[in-house]
């Protein structure tokens, strides 16, 4: 693929210190993007600019909690200004705090909705204003198969991830008149560390359920990234695009 897919793009990827966003991180300055990640804390980040500068881009690492309002205009305020303008916005920072419903707790359900939905949100709102005043922009939100068929134990982290594609979908009409195209990626099983800990029965299982009979990689997931954020994918927008070998058609 044109190592230049990108070239003289900023991104910004959230929860971009691990797994898909990582992933995501490097695809894109291996195509040419500068790349801003942000992150709860900065543990690692000097190694993680060093790998990514290493592609012959500008990298750097943010410190934020996405659930932040406040926080998200400052840091996205802040990007602006270090590489002069935002183009590209993907939406990763996530996490699960699984349980049944009848036992869930009400501060697991609010945090998990704080981070994937309102942390979501809260980008989406202060880059996408950057992105409309610039007449130009892509947002990639990854939402889960979860928020589209449900999965027992994960009420919230379903209902975080429905809601991500509720907003996906509602910023694609806002946002199209300004030349902003909005998309979610819907991940199935993919292997990252939050996968690496089950049983390996459970992962069997796991993988009997996929047509392609195997989990994903994160590179499957950046690969889709990478696209929606090319000029390759000028004309699709509010789409909500499955990566799970085959689970949900």
């Amino acid at each position: 693929m044109d190592a230049k897919l990108l070239m003289g793009k900023c991104a910004v990827v959230t929860g971009g210190k691990q797994g898909i966003g990582r992933e995501i991180a490097r695809t894109f300055a291996e195509n040419g993007a500068d790349v801003a990640v942000v992150d709860i804390n900065l543990d690692g980040a000097a190694e993680l600019e060093t790998e990514l500068s290493g592609y012959g881009v500008r990298a750097k690492c943010y410190a934020c909690d996405v659930s932040d309002f406040d926080g998200v205009a400052a840091v996205v305020k802040e990007i602006a200004a270090d590489f002069g303008q935002i183009h590209i916005l993907v939406n990763n920072a996530g996490i699960t705090k699984d349980g049944l419903l009848v036992r869930m707790s009400e501060a697991d359900f609010d945090k998990v909705i704080a981070v994937n939905l309102k942390g979501a949100f809260n980008f989406t709102r202060h880059a996408g204003a950057h992105m409309f005043r610039k007449k130009t922009g892509r947002i990639i939100s990854i939402s889960s198969v979860v928020g589209i068929g449900g999965n027992v134990g994960q009420a919230n982290y379903a209902a975080s991830k429905a809601g991500v594609i509720g907003l996906t979908k509602t910023a694609a009409k806002e946002l199209g008149s300004r030349g902003v195209t909005v998309n979610a990626i819907a991940p199935g099983f993919v292997q990252t560390k939050m996968t690496e800990v089950l049983p390996e029965d459970i992962k069997a299982k796991m993988a009997a359920a996929i047509t392609l009979g195997r989990l994903g990689e994160p590179k499957d997931i950046a690969n889709l990234a990478l696209f929606l954020a090319s000029d390759m994918a000028s004309y699709i927008t509010g789409q909500v695009i499955p990566v799970d070998g085959g689970m949900t058609f």
